[in-house]
C-alpha cells in the first residue's frame, strides 16, 4: 500500500475522554472547534495561516464575542479534522488509501488552498493521489470504496470518476504486461510437485489470466461496481466472456444461497436491485458471453425477488439462444403462486419455444435431417437439438413425480421439440413410467394418450426389456415392444449368419433392416385387416412360432415375462377361432399393429391375412 508522510514535529494532540482533544503546549489554547461530538482545543494562529474558511468563521465569532466554532456536516468527521489540524501544526501525518479521501474532502471544506499558503494540504494530497494512489491497482479500489461515505464531496471533487477510470484502464492492460499484485482464488490448489533442477524459475511462472481482475472489484458496492463495469465495457477492449465471468463472480459473492435469505424483508430490495443491475450489465447480444447455467440461476433469483419484467425478458432471450448448454438441475425453477405445481413448467415450455424459434431462424429445422452431413452448421445444429431432447426427457422425469402436474402439461412439454431431437425414446419412456406410477388414477384414454408419445421402435434393448415386464403400461404397448424386439432379434440373427466376419456391422445393419421391415410389415397388415375386430383378450396373434426361428430369436424370447407369456399363450389358444370383439382393455387402433414373426407357418400367415389386428 502506498503512503505519504507530512510534517516532521512530534504529535502533541492529546485526548481527554472520548470527546475532548487538546494541544499539549506551554501556550494556552484560545479557540474551541466542535466537530460532531468532539471538541478540539487549539490555537488560532496555526489554523488561520492555512484555512481560509476558519479565517471567515473566526471573524464572525469575534463579532459575537465567542471563542467556539461549530463545524456542521464536516466531511470525514473528527478523524478527518484531526489530520487537517495536525498538518496546520506541522505534526507528522501519514496519508494512505484509507484516509486520503477523507483528508482531501476535509481540506476542501476548510479551503486549504494555494491562495492561503504555498504547498498547502490540498496540493499535497492531489500530488499523492495522482502520483501514487491512481497508479496502484489495489489502492485505487480501496479509495473508491471509501468515497461512498463521503458523498457528495468525493463526487464533486472527481475522486470517484478518477478512481473508476484508473481501475477500468488497468483491466484493459495486456495480461502479459501486468506486474502488480491481484487476487485470484478460483484456481484449484495443486499438490506440491518436485520440480527438476533444469526447469528455470521463469518457466514455472504461470501466465496472467484474462480475468485476473474480477475478484478484486467484487468488494465494491453494487452502484460503484455498476459504474466500473460500464466504464470497462465502454472501452471496448474486454472480451464478453470475461465480462460474463466477472458478473458471475460478483453474483456468487453477494447473492445468498437460500431462498429464505433471498426473499427476506431485510434483504429483498437489495437482492432485487442487485439482480436487475447484473442483468443490465450482461454482455451484448443477450448475454452471449455468459453460461446458460448462470443465466438460469439469475432468472430463478429474478423470479423469487420479483425483479422487473424487462430483466426477466432479457434473461429469457439469452437462455433461448443457448438452452442446449443447460442441465436438468438448472431448469428446476420453483413455481410461484397461483401455480400449484412444484416447478414452473410453463416457464420451461416458454424457454423451449424461444429456443426452437431461434433455431428455426438460423437453421431450417424442417430439412435438418436432409442437409448434407458435411455442412458444419447443420451437424452442429442437429447435435444441439439432440442435447435439448435429452434435456427435455430428463426434465420430464423430474417433474413426473409431482402429483399436481397435469397430463396436458406433460404432453405439451414432450411435444415441444421435434421428433428427430430424440435419438432414442428411453428417457421419454422413463419419464412416462414415473408419471404412470405417481398418477395411478389416470383413465384408459389418458394412459393411451400418454403412451402414444413413445415410439417403441426407438427403445434400446434395456428399455424394451423393462417395458415388456412393466405392469403399468397398457397391454397394446407391451405387445408392440415384444413384437418389435422379436423382429429385431430375428433380423440381427439373419444378418449375423450372412456376415459372420463383421458382427458389429451386421448388428448395425440388422437394426436398420429390422426397423424398415417392421414398419413395412405393420403398414401392410394394417391395410389388409382394417374390416374386422378381434377380442381385446386376444390383443395380437403372431401365429405358430417355428422352433428353428425361436432359436435364432433367443434374445427376443428372453424378454417374455410371466404376464407377456400368458398373453401369447392366450393369443395362441384363440388364434384359430373366429375374430371377435376385443375387451375394453385392448380396444382401439394402433399406429404400429403387430405382424407375423419371420419363420411363421403359411397356415398362420393365411389365417392372419383376413384379420385386423388392433392393439390398444
Amino acid at each position: 500500500m502506498k503512503f505519504m508522510k507530512l510534517g516532521s514535529k512530534p504529535d502533541a494532540l492529546q485526548t481527554d475522554g472520548k470527546s475532548i482533544r487538546y494541544i499539549s503546549s506551554e501556550l494556552a489554547t484560545d479557540i474551541i472547534i466542535t466537530v460532531g461530538e468532539v471538541k478540539f482545543h487549539l490555537h488560532k494562529f496555526p489554523l488561520l495561516s492555512k484555512s481560509n474558511r476558519l479565517q471567515k468563521l473566526l471573524s464572525k465569532i469575534n463579532d459575537e464575542n465567542s471563542d467556539e466554532i461549530q463545524l456542521d456536516d464536516f466531511p470525514g468527521g473528527p478523524k478527518a479534522f484531526e489530520i487537517c489540524a495536525k498538518f496546520c501544526y506541522g505534526m507528522t501525518v501519514t496519508l494512505n488509501a484509507y484516509n486520503v479521501v477523507a483528508a482531501r474532502c476535509a481540506a476542501e471544506y476548510l479551503e486549504m488552498t494555494e491562495d492561503i499558503e504555498r504547498g498547502n494540504l490540498i496540493f499535497k494530497i492531489e500530488v499523492f493521489l495522482t502520483s501514487s494512489i491512481f497508479r496502484s491497482w489495489k489502492d485505487s479500489i480501496i479509495v473508491l470504496q471509501t468515497t461512498k461515505s463521503l458523498l457528495p464531496w468525493s463526487e464533486d471533487l472527481k475522486i470517484v470518476g478518477r478512481c473508476i477510470d484508473s481501475i477500468a484502464s488497468k483491466t484493459s492492460v495486456d495480461p502479459a504486461s501486468i506486474t502488480w499484485s491481484y487476487t485470484y482464488n478460483r484456481k484449484l490448489a495443486e499438490l506440491d510437485k518436485i520440480v527438476e533442477d533444469k526447469i528455470t524459475q521463469q518457466e514455472k511462472i504461470e501466465p496472467v489470466p484474462k480475468d485476473w481482475w474480477v475478484e478484486d472489484i467484487c468488494e465494491l458496492d453494487i452502484d460503484l461496481y455498476k459504474r466500473v463495469m460500464i466504464t470497462v465495457k465502454s472501452k471496448g477492449r474486454m472480451d464478453g466472456v470475461v465480462i460474463g465471468e466477472a458478473l458471475k463472480i460478483y453474483a456468487v459473492r453477494w447473492l445468498p444461497d437460500s431462498v429464505d435469505a433471498l426473499v427476506s424483508d431485510a434483504h429483498a430490495w437489495r437482492n432485487k436491485s442487485l439482480v436487475e443491475t447484473i442483468v443490465c450489465l450482461l454482455p451484448c447480444h443477450n448475454g452471449i458471453g455468459c453460461s446458460c447455467s448462470f443465466l438460469l440461476k439469475l432468472l430463478k433469483v429474478a423470479i423469487l425477488v420479483e425483479a422487473d419484467e424487462s430483466s426477466r425478458v432479457q434473461l429469457m432471450k439469452g437462455i433461448g439462444l443457448k438452452l442446449h448448454e443447460a442441465s436438468v438441475k438448472d431448469l428446476l425453477i420453483p413455481a410461484r403462486f397461483p401455480q400449484n405445481t412444484k416447478y414452473d413448467v410453463d416457464l420451461v415450455r416458454d424457454l423451449l419455444n424461444l429456443y426452437m424459434t431461434n433455431i428455426k431462424g438460423s437453421h431450417d429445422v424442417a430439412v435438418e435431417e436432409k442437409k448434407d452431413k458435411a455442412n458444419d452448421e447443420s451437424v452442429l445444429g442437429h447435435r444441439f437439438l439432440l442435447k435439448v431432447g435429452n434435456l427435455v426427457d430428463g426434465y420430464l422425469g423430474e417433474i413426473a413425480h409431482d402429483p399436481n402436474l397435469s397430463l396436458s402439461s406433460f404432453v405439451d412439454l414432450s411435444l415441444s421439440i421435434p421428433e428427430f431431437a430424440r435419438s432414442n425414446h428411453d428417457g421419454l419412456y422413463r419419464a412416462i413410467d414415473i408419471y404412470l406410477k405417481e398418477h395411478p388414477s389416470l383413465t384408459k384414454a389418458e394412459r393411451k394418450k400418454l403412451c402414444g408419445l413413445m415410439d417403441v421402435k426407438k427403445f434400446t434393448v434395456d428399455a424394451s426389456t423393462h417395458a415388456a415386464q412393466n405392469e403399468r403400461l397398457p397391454l397394446r404397448v407391451v405387445v408392440q415392444v415384444l413384437y418389435f424386439e422379436q423382429v429385431r432379434a430375428a433380423t440381427n440373427a439373419r444378418a449375423l449368419s450372412n456376415s459372420p466376419r463383421n458382427p458389429s456391422n451386421a448388428l448395425a445393419d440388422g437394426d436398420e433392416e429390422c426397423e424398415k421391415s417392421g414398419g413395412e410389415s405393420c403398414q401392410s397388415l394394417n391395410s389388409q385387416m382394417c374390416h374386422m375386430k378381434i377380442r381385446d383378450e386376444e390383443c395380437h396373434k403372431n401365429g405358430k412360432l417355428n422352433k428353428k426361428s425361436s432359436k435364432n430369436s433367443r434374445s427376443g424370447m428372453q424378454l417374455l415375462p410371466s404376464r407377456s407369456r400368458r398373453i401369447f399363450d392366450k393369443l395362441w389358444n384363440v388364434g384359430k377361432g373366429q375374430g371377435e370383439n376385443r375387451s375394453s382393455e385392448t380396444s382401439g387402433s394402433s399406429n404400429s399393429p403387430t405382424s407375423i414373426v419371420p419363420g411363421d407357418t403359411k397356415s398362420s400367415g393365411s389365417s392372419l391375412r383376413h384379420r385386423r389386428h388392433s392393439i390398444s
